[in-house]
């Protein structure tokens, strides 16, 4: 596949919906940091845009209407949340109006993998979702298990040299080649993954003994034996009240869902290990993408490419503001200027999870160029 295929082939989605219970906090609007953010991407990427809406336009007077119910997890104002109003903006005019993204946000329609068994399972209730990347992972999509692999990317460009390379595309279609009913749109990210924890942290050895929350994910559950705590399965939409109550000590999220989820109202104490790259893409059930027509595939995969730059475009500036608003706040943030440790404790994890893709592991690490 050409790269400028590839990078067409990432995207996400607007939310609409409002969150209930769990502390988790949905905005009225976006914030400043949000607005800055997306006002610096709207100017970057404007041209693009332009471009991109003159190549798809195209007559759509005979178009059937359609509406997609998408969802996402996260609150409007995280990177996601932003990258899935791109999304939904620019297949709604692209298409004229004639295709709808009914995006609901803040995880009201259940956890990623509440949200998975629903797509996997069939019915049609929920067309598309925005998801971590290696989420399929626990399904049976073995390459995707390469993408959460703890320090596999050594910085943002390294992600993307992925996401633009042959690879990607692979890695997209693997589920739908397996036969789970659902396949990969495009790729983007959210930032690099750090813990956080209720009691203050100055390093890894203070993590040892905590009980940190994890999904339900072989390599996260791995990576935290590794690293001498305890992991804790919990639900996403109950982790604010776990961190409250005591059920959790800690947990790992990107920088900006973890203000955006208020989390450090109840674990104001943050550590840069950046362990995980934030790599997400969207997916959409094979039953959804076969009811559309051609041309409203083609739209789709054209939104995806908008919302895919846009995403590259904001990521890094509202991480960096987001970080410089906790710090002013006074939130503990602790940098980690010796990331050795850290990889070397999750040796076995990182042996163990790739030994049956040791070829395909090492054409991921030797795109950091």
């Amino acid at each position: 596949m050409k790269k400028r295929w590839i990078s067409a082939t990432m995207c996400a989605v607007m939310v609409a919906g409002s969150l209930a219970g769990c502390g988790l906090k949905t905005p009225d609007a976006p914030t400043t940091t949000a607005a800055a953010a997306t006002e610096a991407a709207t100017t970057a990427a404007e041209n693009k845009d332009a471009d991109a809406t003159t190549e798809a336009a195209a007559d759509t007077s005979d178009m059937p209407e359609i509406t997609l119910v998408m969802a996402e997890v996260n609150p409007l104002d995280t990177i996601v949340g932003q990258t899935d109003s791109k999304f939904k903006e620019t297949v709604e005019e692209l298409s004229g109006g004639k295709i709808k993204i009914d995006l609901q946000a803040s995880g009201v329609l259940g956890s990623e993998n509440d949200v998975l068994d629903t797509m996997l399972g069939g019915g049609g209730t929920i067309d598309i979702s925005r998801i971590s990347a290696f989420a399929l992972t626990s399904y049976g999509a073995e390459k995707s298990v390469l993408l959460s692999i703890p320090y596999t990317f050594a910085n943002r460009d390294h992600f993307w040299n992925f996401a633009d390379s042959d690879l990607a595309p692979e890695f997209l279609m693997e589920p739908h080649d397996n036969g789970l009913g659902v396949r990969g749109l495009f790729y983007g990210e959210e930032g690099f993954r750090h813990f956080f924890t209720v009691k203050e942290v100055n390093g890894l050895e203070d993590l040892k003994g905590m009980k940190l929350r994890v999904s339900n994910d072989p390599i996260m559950n791995g990576m935290v034996n590794g690293l001498g705590a305890s992991p804790t399965v919990v639900s996403f939409n109950e982790l604010y009240s776990a961190l409250q109550t005591g059920v959790v000590d800690g947990a790992e999220q990107p920088i900006a869902n973890y203000k955006s989820n208020a989390f450090q109202e109840v674990a104001p104490n943050l550590i840069l290990d950046g362990h995980t790259l934030g790599a997400i893409q969207v997916i959409i059930t094979d039953e959804a993408w076969d009811k559309l027509t051609e041309a409203q595939q083609n739209i789709l995969m054209e939104a995806g490419k908008v919302a895919s730059e846009f995403n590259r475009t904001i990521s890094e500036e509202a991480e960096n503001k987001v970080l410089d608003e906790l710090k002013a706040d006074g939130i503990n943030v602790v940098e980690v200027p010796d990331i050795k440790p850290w990889q070397d404790a999750c040796k076995d994890i990182i042996e163990s999870s790739t030994k049956d893709q040791a070829e395909l592991y090492q054409q991921l690490l030797d795109m950091n160029k």
